[in-house]
C-alpha cells in the first residue's frame, strides 16, 4: 500500500493559491471490457498519471515523465499496485459491501478518493471518502480518527472497518504526513509547469436562431475560472445558465454560461456582453452580443469539446476523473453560479454515466 502511495503523492501541484494531490481509486463489478481496478491521479485537478489492472499505465505531461527519471522505479511500483496488490484489496472490500447489500451481481462500483490541499491563504486540508454505487457512502474523519458512515446502510461496514485500528493509524500517517510532505515537494519540482497561465478561444454559439445563446471558453489554466452575462455592464442573473467548469484532455479547461435572449428586442442586443475572468489575470475577456459572430454549435472545432468527448468514449476516464469535478467544484472557493449544488452528492454523477453509457 506504501508504494502506490509514494507514487500517488509524486503527484500534486498548483495554481497561484491552492495546491492538490489527489488520487482516485475505481474498483468495477459485472461491466464487461473495463478493468477491475483503475488508479487516477491529479495534481492540482488535472489527470497527471493514470493506470489501471490490465496493464495500462500513462503519464501525461514532460513534467511528470521527467520527475519518474529523477525517481527511478515509481512507476514501476505503481504499476505492480495495479496489477497486484490493489485489485485484491478492492475487489474483497467490493465484495463484502455487495454481500451486506445483498447483491450477488449486476453492475457496481467502489469509489475512493483520497488526498490533500494547501491552500496559501487557508491552510491544509486532507481527505478519504468511499462512494458506492455513485452515491456517498463512508468517510475518514481525521480528527476523531475515526470512519463516518455516510448512508445509514453503511453503518455495519463502518463498525467494521473502525476495529482495524492499523488501518486506521495507516490512514492517519499518510494524511498528516506524507501527503503533505510529498505535496510540497513536488509543488516545488513542477512549480514552472503549474503556475502558468492560459487564455482561453471565447466564441459565442446557438443551435437555433431561438436557442440560448452560449458563451464558450476552452483552453484556459487554471481552473480558477468565472465568465458571466452583463447588460449596461451590470451582471445578469436572470435568464441566465451557468455551466460547469470541465476538463480537456491536454489538461486545460473550458466551461460555457448560457442567455436566453427570446426577451431580447434586435435593437437590444448591442447592450449584452459576456466576460470571462481568469484568477491572476488583470484585465477580462470581453465579447460582445453580436449576430454576425454566433456560431452554430456543429460549427464549433473538435478541439472546443474535448473535455465532454473525451468522457463520452473514454469511459475510464470519466469514472475516475469527470466525478472527481463535483465534489471539487463543491468544495473550492469559486463563485457560486458556477458550482454544482451543495447537495449534490460526491458520486451522483457517476450513476449517470453508467447508465446512459451501459443501458
Amino acid at each position: 500500500m506504501k508504494s502506490l502511495f509514494l507514487l500517488l503523492l509524486f503527484c500534486h501541484v498548483s495554481s497561484p493559491v491552492k495546491h492538490s494531490l489527489k488520487f482516485l481509486f475505481t474498483a468495477s463489478s459485472g461491466i464487461q471490457n473495463l478493468p477491475e481496478l483503475m488508479i487516477s491521479v491529479l495534481v492540482d485537478d488535472v489527470q497527471a498519471v493514470y493506470c489501471n489492472s490490465n496493464k495500462t499505465r500513462e503519464v501525461n505531461h514532460d513534467v511528470w515523465k521527467n520527475l519518474l527519471k529523477d525517481y527511478p522505479g515509481v512507476l514501476d511500483l505503481c504499476t505492480k499496485e495495479c496489477l497486484e496488490i490493489q485489485p485484491k484489496c478492492f475487489k474483497s472490500r467490493l465484495e463484502r459491501i455487495m454481500q451486506h447489500f445483498n447483491q450477488s451481481g449486476g453492475v457496481h462500483i467502489l469509489q475512493l478518493m483520497e488526498g490533500c490541499e494547501l491552500d496559501e491563504q487557508t491552510g491544509q486540508t486532507v481527505f478519504l471518502q468511499y462512494g458506492y454505487d455513485g452515491e456517498d457512502f463512508m468517510s475518514f474523519d481525521l480528527k476523531k480518527r475515526m470512519w463516518i458512515s455516510l448512508k445509514p446502510e453503511a453503518d455495519v461496514i463502518q463498525q467494521e472497518w473502525e476495529a482495524d485500528k492499523a488501518r486506521i493509524e495507516h490512514n492517519v500517517n499518510f494524511l498528516t504526513q506524507i501527503y503533505p510532505e510529498r505535496l510540497r515537494m513536488f509543488v516545488n519540482y513542477g512549480r514552472s509547469f503549474l503556475l502558468r497561465t492560459d487564455l482561453p478561444s471565447v466564441s459565442l454559439l446557438q443551435k437555433s436562431p431561438s436557442s440560448p445563446v452560449s458563451c464558450h471558453a476552452t483552453g484556459f489554466y487554471p481552473d480558477r475560472a468565472t465568465m458571466f452575462w452583463r447588460k449596461d455592464g451590470q451582471e445578469l442573473h436572470e435568464d441566465v445558465d451557468h455551466g460547469e467548469i470541465l476538463p480537456n484532455h491536454d489538461g486545460t479547461f473550458q466551461m460555457r454560461v448560457d442567455l436566453n435572449i427570446s426577451s431580447v428586442k434586435p435593437e437590444d442586443w448591442r447592450r449584452y456582453d459576456c466576460v470571462f475572468q481568469l484568477h491572476g489575470v488583470k484585465d477580462d475577456i470581453i465579447t460582445k452580443l453580436d449576430k454576425s459572430v454566433i456560431r452554430k454549435n456543429s460549427e464549433v472545432p473538435v478541439g472546443a469539446v474535448t473535455g465532454v468527448v473525451v468522457g463520452l468514449l473514454l469511459l475510464s476516464v470519466c469514472i475516475t476523473g469527470l466525478f472527481f469535478f463535483i465534489w471539487r467544484r463543491k468544495n473550492n472557493g469559486s463563485r457560486p453560479a458556477n458550482r454544482f449544488s451543495p447537495a449534490h452528492s460526491k458520486f451522483s454523477f457517476l450513476k449517470c454515466i453508467i447508465h446512459d453509457y451501459y443501458y
